[in-house]
């Protein structure tokens, strides 16, 4: 029997739509390019992780240069949540608007932070988020608080705190999908960077996956990577995909692709046909476009009389310049906590010798800068002979030059006499987004305000993809409650 409902993939997206369609009781078919990731010893072994990217998936896509790189995407039920850092943060309010940064403008979006709120309040509820109200001067309007407590500081972490409050800041916690007792007794590390596969870790498969799955009319084929999708004038027609070497077809009346950025915007582009020859869902030239990142920077402060002696640190966050701090009053971005660095993990990263690296981790704290990047409709995914080409056009840089020279000279003022930092790589994907932007007019955009596709009737987009605007927080919770949104409207709807 044929499903109503097609799922691609069950990362953030896909998962969570299907946990908000399946008490609907319509047949889910939910497929995976990936197998469940198995609990193994390098799953907690930061040389594994950070020196030989034991995890790091065999594939290789173009640079704009045509150089060769291997992407940080992973294949598995829940996606990259399985190793992201547990960051489950709202979009501030103002977010949604345009906003004027030192680089240019952002767009907008087609819906505001009161349109998706309710759905925010869900999502972290689902995700089991811990966290605190009252602590940051940006923090938009909840109508619920959040289900549990914060993860608590450790002592440098609090210290650092008091120190950064002292100087007139506003550090508060970091709302996070982490159970601490939980995922220690799994090892003493932190969680950013590692596979959740010993429990403690709120992603995408442990909660949103295994609460659609407890519904007899949902199922997972997992080994099955999808390579096409077969349209007819407005509607998508089939899926074609791949499992155990063979091609392979399945059909429903609504078909939902949540396969990321990067992966979605290459199917609906290798999806071309006669009547579509720029691609799928492609009328406005929009799709692969607008990609973003997050301009990101790794910071960290040095004193050789404080020792560091965190095992997961990162439970902090500090938002005094996210909404302004430029030279004419422009946002900057967001400081988090970077999840602890140990002396194998900045060798690995780093080339430095294990001995000084270890030094250097343990009388260190270690921060993450992040500032957003601008859509840009140059800034695009495109395939090449069907390869993946990835070409990014960083933006507002000097808003993020500026953010990390403030958060040095603050940890400067609290104790840290030396401060270095380090971009994230310009070729590395960090929280990638846009490709198939939401919005209002079909011209312009790919999806509209329900995340169904302008062109297509039955063809939801339901992932970063549709992001308009990256903003500066970590993406997942928006898009959890953009799922949770997506499957309420798709709930409420006959089947095409």
């Amino acid at each position: 029997m044929s499903p109503d409902i097609l799922i691609l993939g069950s990362g953030i997206g896909g998962a969570t739509l299907a946990a908000a369609l399946a008490p609907s009781g319509r047949r889910i078919v939910i497929l995976e390019r990936g197998e469940r990731l198995v609990d193994s010893a390098e799953a907690r072994d930061p040389e594994a992780i950070f020196g030989r990217g034991h995890y790091r998936p065999d594939e290789m896509w173009l640079d704009a240069d045509g150089r060769e790189f291997n992407p940080g995407n992973y294949y598995h039920p829940g996606g990259n949540s399985k190793f992201y850092g547990a960051v489950l943060m709202r979009y501030r309010a103002e977010d949604f608007a345009p906003l004027r940064h030192i680089e240019g403008t952002t767009p907008g979006w087609p819906i505001g932070y009161d349109d998706l709120e309710r759905y925010y309040s869900q999502a972290e509820a689902l995700y089991n988020v811990r966290g605190a109200l009252g602590h940051d001067p940006t923090e938009p309007a909840h109508s619920a608080p959040y289900p549990f407590p914060p993860v608590p500081d450790e002592a440098p972490v609090a210290f650092l705190r008091a120190r950064l409050a002292a100087q007139g800041l506003h550090p508060g916690p970091l709302p996070l999908g982490v159970d601490i007792e939980t995922w220690l007794k799994g090892g003493q590390t932190t969680w950013d960077a590692f596979p959740n596969t010993r429990g403690g870790k709120m992603e995408a498969e442990s909660c949103a996956l295994a609460r659609a799955l407890e519904h007899p009319n949902v199922s997972l084929l997992t080994g099955a990577r999808v390579t096409r999708l077969l349209a007819e004038g407005r509607r998508v027609t089939a899926v074609e995909y791949l499992r155990d070497g063979q091609t392979e077809t399945l059909s429903a009346p609504v078909i939902c692709l949540c396969t990321g950025a990067v992966i979605s915007a290459a199917l609906l582009l290798a999806s071309a046909d006669a009547a579509h020859p720029t691609g799928l869902a492609n009328g406005s030239d929009q799709v692969g476009r607008n990609f973003m990142n997050h301009n990101l920077s790794a910071v960290i402060g040095y004193s050789p009389l404080r020792r560091n002696d965190c095992v997961y640190e990162k439970t902090i966050q500090l938002n005094d310049w996210y909404l302004t701090g430029g030279p004419g009053g422009e946002p900057l971005g967001n400081i988090q906590m970077l999840g602890r660095i140990t002396g194998a993990i900045l060798a690995g990263e780093s080339g430095l010798p294990l001995r000084l690296a270890t030094h250097l981790a343990n009388h260190s704290v270690h921060l993450l800068a992040m500032s957003e990047d601008l859509p840009q409709p140059e800034s695009r995914v495109m395939l090449k002979d069907g390869r993946i080409v990835l070409k990014w056009e960083r933006s507002n840089w000097r808003a993020h030059t500026a953010l990390v020279a403030r958060i040095k000279a603050a940890l400067r003022r609290a104790g840290w006499p030396l401060v270095l930092s380090k971009p994230f790589e310009k070729r590395t994907p960090s929280h990638q987004c846009g490709t198939a932007r939401m919005g209002a007019d079909p011209a312009a955009s790919v999806v509209n305000a329900d995340c169904r596709a302008h062109d297509l009737d039955n063809l939801y987009i339901v992932d970063a993809s549709v992001l308009p605007t990256s903003a500066a927080v970590n993406p997942a919770l928006t898009i959890a409650a953009l799922a949770l949104r997506a499957g309420a409207h798709i709930a409420e709807r006959p089947l095409p």
